[in-house]
């Protein structure tokens, strides 16, 4: 009897926290804002792991609201032009863009470090140095700071590659006079080996190569330059992106509107964010293989740049750092960081993990 009597009370304890479970989540809820942001960002829609990455997030962020915070990303040229999205996020014209910020180092060079620098650190060192280093803290501050925003990684490349080439370049003086299409630091780079240099969008680079209005240009790798058409106006298809052992993309938002988010909004961005990371990458990593395999059956030919052009290439670009740390003390500020964390995991990585590259990939 006794035990027929407590097996009731159990079932009517456990019945009544079911229904408080049941009926008090909506009710949490339901106690959040419905917002609808639009999303700015630099990338054509044909490129499904770039412009694929911002929808992702979107997604992400209304199934951690239980759709009550809706983010609508739109196309290059859309809400503000491709090269544009942080000013537009920075004036307020839109809350939220999803781009690369080495895009703007007219605005500032310190903002190379959020997306990539010449001869720098690949995705897991960079993931490493933003996130359990001084990173992300040293760019947020910066980037609150001059163009009140606060930015979270969201999206990464890996390694690039090196860019697509009309004719071949096997020494220095190949590069004279060339026109070439590369953003960032890179471009800086180049324009000290004689080239000129062209920021152009990614859903214009083919015009622009096909027409000859560039003799090269260079966007991310095998995937994402097969969709852009880009080995039907180029034959040379160059390696290594030296410029870009890995490059992150950036969801930037304007600070005004992050501050009026409720906590719940802001954590569901940054876990976003960070699921976006590194989906975007498995993305590039799964479908680079077979993408090159076609674009050489195509007939593309692969060349490796020379000693020669990467040497120079490097001593260019850390003179460029050296005249930026004396000119800008937060570039100075970041680059001391940097260069000490990727001395620091350049021993752990050259040890262990380019040896067991060696091995394996064979």
């Amino acid at each position: 009897m006794r035990r027929r009597q407590f097996l009731s009370t159990a079932a009517k304890v456990t019945t009544a926290a079911a229904a408080s479970t049941v009926f008090s989540a909506p009710a949490i809820v339901s106690a959040q804002p419905r917002l609808r942001w639009q999303m700015a960002t630099s990338w054509p829609t044909s490129l499904d792991t770039i412009y694929g990455g911002a929808e992702y997030f979107a997604e992400r962020v209304a199934a951690l609201t239980d759709g009550r915070f809706q983010i609508t990303p739109q196309p290059a040229g859309k809400l503000a032009p491709a090269l544009q999205v942080l000013d537009a996020v920075q004036q307020g014209s839109v809350p939220i863009g999803h781009t690369s910020s080495f895009f703007y180092i007219g605005k500032s060079p310190v903002t190379a470090f959020g997306t990539a620098m010449p001869f720098g650190m690949t995705f897991r060192q960079q993931l490493a140095w933003l996130y359990e280093g001084n990173g992300l803290k040293l760019l947020q501050e910066i980037y609150a700071k001059r163009f009140n925003i606060i930015q979270w990684p969201a999206g990464g490349t890996g390694a690039q590659m090196g860019g697509w080439f009309r004719r071949e370049v096997r020494t220095l003086r190949d590069l004279q006079g060339l026109k070439m299409r590369i953003p960032g630091l890179g471009g800086r780079v180049f324009e000290r080996l004689g080239v000129t240099v062209q920021n152009i969008p990614g859903g214009e680079i083919f015009q622009a190569l096909q027409t000859g209005t560039v003799d090269a240009a260079e966007w991310v790798g095998p995937y994402d330059d097969e969709k852009l058409g880009l080995h039907k106006a180029a034959k040379f298809y160059y390696y290594p992106g030296w410029w870009e052992a890995s490059a992150t993309i950036e969801m930037e938002i304007n600070l005004n509107e992050w501050r009026r988010l409720p906590k719940a909004y802001q954590e569901a961005i940054k876990s976003a964010a960070i699921e976006t990371h590194q989906n975007m990458v498995a993305r590039y990593d799964a479908r680079s293989s077979a993408a090159l395999a076609r674009l050489k059956a195509a007939g593309v030919e692969l060349r490796q740049y020379s000693q020669e052009i990467i040497a120079a290439a490097q001593k260019a670009a850390l003179a460029i750092y050296d005249e930026f740390a004396a000119q800008d003390a937060d570039f100075k500020r970041v680059y001391e960081d940097w260069r000490k964390f990727k001395a620091e995991t350049d021993a752990w990585f050259g040890l262990n993990e380019l040896t067991m590259q060696t091995i394996l990939f064979k």
